[in-house]
């Protein structure tokens, strides 16, 4: 049994971009890893004459951060999708 909804969508409703979720998570894991780093690297710039080198260092941890979330945010849109075609729109099968 649906729930009824007070919100009506003049809109057809359609599946998420499964694609489209994984590039804007990606994009905001490397954001957050990047933000992460560089508030750890603050204080070791004013230590370090090269903080070029702690950044290169810390490539691996954005990098896996933005996969993170972009196969957290994919996964999402796909589970989203799976539940929208099994209950909301089950006319579309």
């Amino acid at each position: 049994m649906l729930l009824p909804s007070l919100y009506i969508s003049g809109d057809k409703a359609r599946a998420w971009s499964v694609t489209r979720a994984a590039t804007y998570g990606a994009v905001i894991g490397a954001l957050a890893a990047l933000f992460k780093t560089l508030a750890a690297l603050h204080a070791a710039i004013s230590v370090s004459d090269r903080p070029s080198e702690n950044l290169l260092a810390n490539v691996p941890e954005i990098a896996g951060a933005a996969l993170g979330f972009a196969l957290l945010c994919a996964g999402a849109a796909a589970l989203r999708n799976f539940l929208a075609r099994r209950l909301i729109w089950p006319e579309c099968r």
